[in-house]
């Protein structure tokens, strides 16, 4: 005996193959965001960081030097150490201080694949 259903209410099933693809994609998206989402939390701290150094008292008067040290200390505390310094380049403008912050995280995502995210920023500060 066959059950008549209503058209549109026909039950269907999903197959094994499906299933698997399904989950192999979820998974992939997971591994993705595991691999990357470290470095962007990273980006995020070092952007808030030298976002944090406006207004310093002094930065307008300090060499490059001494700002490298003062954002390498803000790092650390924050731990942030994969960061190398010398990516910061510091130039003065006048009473301004720029400061350009250019690199890139590189991650083993499996086997031989790699990602590389490359991040790019420019602060013009000025102290107090």
């Amino acid at each position: 005996m066959k059950i008549k259903h209503p058209v549109g209410l026909k039950q269907q099933n999903g197959s094994a193959l499906t299933m698997l693809i399904v989950a192999l994609f979820f998974g992939s998206l997971l591994a993705l965001g595991l691999k990357l989402g470290p470095a962007y939390l990273d980006d995020y701290t070092i952007r808030e960081a030298l976002e944090g150094l406006e207004g310093t008292e002094g930065l307008s008067r300090m060499g490059p030097a001494e700002v490298r040290n003062l954002i390498n200390r803000r790092l650390s505390v924050n731990n942030i150490s994969g960061f190398d310094a010398k990516q910061i380049s510091v130039d003065k403008n006048g009473e301004f201080v720029v400061i350009k912050v250019d690199y890139e995280v590189r991650n083993n995502l499996f086997g031989n694949v790699d990602t590389i995210v490359h991040f790019q920023h420019e602060y013009e500060l000025k102290g107090k």
